[in-house]
Formats: structure tokens, sequence, C-alpha cells
């Protein structure tokens, strides 16, 4: 396809998703520590007098379960906000009229929008429409309410598969829309970047305070360790996990030669918070650890044998199996001039902390 081609093309995503929200819009006119709810639309609420509401979308999933660890130790938090995490059990996100009476209900100040529809490689693959237009039809919903409800603040997550397929390296906030992304995920892809693409609409035509963050790959606590469908991290602790309780040999596949940055989910929590109370700008901030912390697959899985208790003679590379991309660095200049300060949680300790959760958790995790 040349340019004037991929041009028209990224033209109709934009058309699609402005009448998506213009349809929208038609259908739906109108304690001791930082208080927490989690409750289905339809039972009561009371609301407090706190400084701040901030409700978070897909708050029971991974980096809503880091937000909420580092909420827990906040002092701000405690003295000012009252935070609320929803989860699929509070309404269905692409119905209109769902979305609206969660925004009638718990009334927010601030919004963080972590939902989406989610799947691995294949189903990307083979779901292109439905990923498309399910992610516009939640994103499109939890925007115009934003509006309509006078939300002070909406913060979205976003995702470096977004970026186009053939760029340069490191990859940064300006290059999103320079090209198309990777045609394995391209209706998701499409979606996500209409949230940036709508945040300047919202900015521009009605005044909204709408902005974006892009994390790099994350871990920790309460990830989805599903050895076929998870990510790198959880699904070689799962695996750690079997092999050392059955005295097996702690098989990775690859080569592990990728090059990865990976954050901890406590430390996105930290930084979406801030970003949540003091980043103004319409500009998407990559959360990154900087590109020097960036480690080898290799690295990881002996960081993952070491805490699971696994000796280094049984830690076997498949190279007979697909490394994938070799890496896809990005660059948090912009968060580092900004927070010069933050400190992440070193690699080791974060997956120590992750293999005793999933170890300690075994039987409840998701897997």
């Amino acid at each position: 396809m040349d340019n004037k081609g991929k041009a028209q093309l990224f033209g109709a995503f934009i058309a699609g998703a402005a009448g998506l929200a213009y349809y929208n819009s038609l259908q739906s006119q109108k304690n001791g520590g930082a208080e927490t709810k989690n409750m289905t639309v339809g039972t009561s609420y009371k609301k407090s007098n706190k400084l701040r509401r901030v409700m978070v979308t897909g708050g029971t999933g991974l980096v809503g379960k880091g937000i909420e660890e580092f909420i827990k130790e906040c002092p701000e938090a405690k003295k000012n906000e009252e935070w609320i995490y929803l989860s699929s059990k509070d309404g269905d996100l692409r119905d209109p009229k769902a979305v609206e009476a969660i925004f009638l209900k718990y009334e927010p100040t601030h919004v963080i929008h972590l939902a989406a529809k989610v799947g691995g490689l294949f189903a990307n693959m083979a779901q292109k429409v439905e990923f498309y237009r399910e992610n516009v039809l939640i994103n499109d919903n939890v925007m115009e309410c934003c509006r309509k409800f006078k939300v002070s603040k909406l913060v979205s997550c976003l995702s470096t598969c977004i970026f186009p397929d053939k760029t340069t390296y490191p990859i940064d906030e300006t290059m999103i829309h320079n090209g198309p992304p990777h045609e394995s995920n391209a209706g998701y892809a499409y979606a996500k970047r209409m949230i940036d693409v709508l945040n300047r609409c919202y900015a521009d035509e009605y005044g909204c305070k709408m902005t974006s963050i892009i994390p790099t790959n994350i871990y920790g606590p309460n990830d989805n360790f599903s050895i076929q469908n998870g990510h790198v991290i959880p699904g070689l602790i799962h695996k750690a996990y079997i092999a050392k309780r059955d005295g097996t040999d702690f098989n990775i596949w690859g080569s592990g030669t990728p090059l990865r940055q990976f954050v901890f989910n406590k430390d996105l929590g930290a930084l979406t918070v801030w970003v949540m109370r003091d980043y103004d700008s319409v500009e998407p901030i990559i959360l990154s650890v900087p590109e020097q912390d960036e480690v080898s697959i290799r690295e990881v899985a002996l960081m993952v044998a070491e805490a699971a208790g696994i000796p280094t003679e049984r830690v076997i590379f498949d190279t007979t199996k697909a490394d994938g991309q070799f890496k896809k660095t990005a660059c948090n200049d912009k968060l580092k001039g900004l927070r010069p300060d933050f400190k992440f949680t070193p690699m080791n300790e974060g997956i120590k902390r992750s293999v005793k959760w999933f170890t300690d958790n075994y039987d409840s995790a998701r897997k």
C-alpha cells in the first residue's frame, strides 16, 4: 500500500471513531486510609466529601492492583482522595447507558481508564473488527461521559503496540501516528490510537483535560499467569513453579536474547497517580524504566529461576522456538525530565515479589 493509501486508511479509522462517538452521544443524553469502593451498579453508595473521587475502570487488573497497592501507602490519598475500582461486574462499558449509570452513581471527579478488550496474538489476528469496534465503543463511552459529567481529568492507558511497525528506535511519544501498526493487531492498535486523537479533539472543542500514558512491559502480583496466553514474565513464573514442584527442567522457549523494558506494576501505579494529579499536558507520556535498564529474556529467566529455587543447570533454552522481535526500546526522557527523583523497583526484587505472590496465591491466581 502506498503512502496515500495508508493515509486514506488511517482517515477511515478516524472517521469510524468519530461516527461511533456521535452515535453514542445521541444514545446517551442524559477509613483511616484512602477510601476505596468496589460495588456493582444498583447497590447503594455513600459519597465522601474528599477533594478527589477517583474512579478506575479495569480496576481489578494488573495495573489497577498496582495503583491500589500504591494508594494504600500514600498520605495524600488518605487525606484528600476516595478511590473506586471498577470491575466487569459494575457494568458493560460497551453500553452507553450502562456507562452513564456508573457515572451517575459514583460522580467521579477524576477517571483513570484502564479497561479494554484484550487478547493474545491469535485472537487479535482473528478478530480485528471486534477488537477495533469494542475498544472504540468502550473508550468513546468513557470519554463522552467524562465530558458530560464534567470530570476534572481523564487519564487513559495506551500500549507500545500502537507504534508503527516499521520505525526507528528508541520510540518516543511523537511517533505514535507515523505509520501503520503491525498488521497482526491493527484493530486493537488503531482503537487505542483513537484515544490520543480524541484527547486532543475534546481539549480543542470542549476544553476537557484528558491525557494518556504508554507503559512498556508490565509485571507483578495479580497478573495473568497463563503459560499459553499470559505475558513473558508471568508465563515464566508459572513454568518455574511447575518445574520446582515436579522436579523437572525449567524450559524457556527461544534463545533468550530479545531485550525488553519491564516496569513493576506498583511503580506504574505510582506514576499513573502522579499523571492524574500533576501531569496536565494532552501529549501522551511513556512510563518506563530507562533504555539502559533493558534486560534480555535470558536474564529474566535466570532471575525467575533463582527466586523459585531452581538451579541454573536445570534452566533450558529451547532454540527451536522463535524469539519474536529482538527489541522495541522506548525512550523515557520526558518522564526523566519531569520526575528525575523517581526510583524504579530493581528487577530482581520485583521478580522475587512476583514469584512469592504467585506461590502464596497459586490456587486463586489467574492462570
